[in-house]
């Protein structure tokens, strides 16, 4: 008889190691054919993040309760425009993060953990039904911490063989015990023991929250609760995810305010459009103006027409590249005090000092990060 952890398809786990071999930047989302569904976000051809539609506040609030006591969970105000991506659990961890609430070791810490937890739920999904996997790079996670280190399909597997050795294949951790035979279970019970089962018991905790309340590791909780379950004493029940707790934003009348200057314009001449989209994400959401430019040779035109406050050039590029656009920008009266970053994924000497040959500000190497261009922007931008 095959063992549950060999049942794993091999697609998956191909999917994972292709990911990793081409150095992946972007998503990779995993859906079965009844309807659950996770997502995994690449760093660089590393997993720095994962999420799924089952239980993702319940999971972001145990988390952040194991690993971050001192944070009170009830003033972290959540708007719905917080939870309107995908990946607001990590913008939240992020923002705590930036706000010097917690340190970049819980950071990690709850990232790994949050990785493991849902691939070991994704191992025992896959098990019993068939997946279908999609790679895309519509959203590339900035990461302000080091990237994760961990082989972690190796952990899912070994995380699964042990649930597996234990018996437990078909116990699922996200469903929640409730005693339905309580004189039964109060024969073959402590007092001190059966009353922690009687209070906590009650259909509203899952396994994972019960382990986290009793300062105990899932798997031998699990187990001693095994024997208990096979006779029907207690039972797991599906609950659902906890509501979010949603700010409510006034619409107040909007006050008479005096012109406002538009904001600063940041022009991107480079024939990637996956680098224009980054781009644009990150600008965009800080307040900023933006304008891509895919063919080198409609860039002085455009440029021109939108006179930009800061331009990225690509270096590499067909008909003309990134040194020829910045010789001819300062030949313009237009761009002779304008900034100019040269755009490259290579980082040489020798590109530098061609680079401020041609009258170039600055040289930024690829992949394109958030703080790395928002630092550009506020050293060489004037914003009103």
């Amino acid at each position: 008889m095959n063992h549950p952890e060999l049942l794993i398809p091999n697609n998956l786990l191909e999917e994972f190691k292709t990911c990793t071999k081409l150095l992946f930047n972007g998503k990779l989302e995993v859906n079965t054919a009844q309807g659950d569904n996770w997502t995994f976000y690449y760093r660089i051809g590393r997993i720095v993040w994962a999420t799924s539609g089952n239980h993702s506040f319940r999971r972001w609030r145990r988390l952040l309760t194991q690993y971050c006591p001192k944070i009170d969970l009830d003033k972290i105000p959540l708007r719905q425009t917080d939870i309107a991506i995908s990946y607001w659990d990590y913008q939240q961890i992020i923002n705590l993060y930036k706000g010097e609430k917690i340190c970049r070791d819980q950071v990690n810490t709850i990232v790994e953990q949050t990785i493991a937890e849902l691939l070991f739920d994704l191992a025992q999904c896959a098990s019993f039904s068939s997946l279908s996997c999609d790679r895309n790079q519509e959203v590339i996670l900035d990461i302000p911490t080091s990237l994760t280190s961990s082989d972690f399909s190796m952990k899912m597997m070994q995380l699964w063989s042990n649930w597996c050795a234990a018996g437990l294949a078909n116990l699922l951790p996200n469903l929640a015990p409730i005693v339905r035979r309580p004189e039964q279970l109060q024969q073959q019970l402590s007092p001190q023991v059966y009353k922690n089962c009687i209070n906590l018991m009650i259909g509203k905790h899952t396994l994972r929250e019960l382990a986290v309340k009793l300062k105990q590791d899932l798997l031998p909780l699990s187990r001693s609760l095994l024997p208990y379950i096979q006779k029907g004493i207690i039972e797991l029940i599906e609950v659902p995810d906890l509501p979010v707790p949603i700010v409510q934003v006034e619409n107040k009348p909007p006050a008479s305010k005096p012109p406002v200057a538009p904001s600063p314009l940041i022009a991107c001449v480079d024939d990637s459009p996956l680098t224009g989209q980054i781009l644009e994400q990150i600008f965009t959401s800080h307040g900023l103006r933006f304008i891509s430019v895919q063919d080198s040779v409609q860039a002085l035109p455009v440029l021109i027409e939108n006179k930009p406050d800061l331009i990225f050039l690509d270096l590499i590029m067909p008909v003309a590249n990134g040194y020829e656009i910045c010789a001819q920008l300062r030949r313009s009266s237009l761009f002779a005090n304008t900034p100019v970053i040269i755009l490259t994924g290579s980082d040489g000497i020798i590109d530098r000092v061609r680079a401020k040959v041609v009258g170039a500000t600055d040289f930024l190497s690829k992949p394109v990060a958030t703080y790395k261009v928002m630092a550009a922007v506020h050293r060489y931008v004037k914003r009103n």
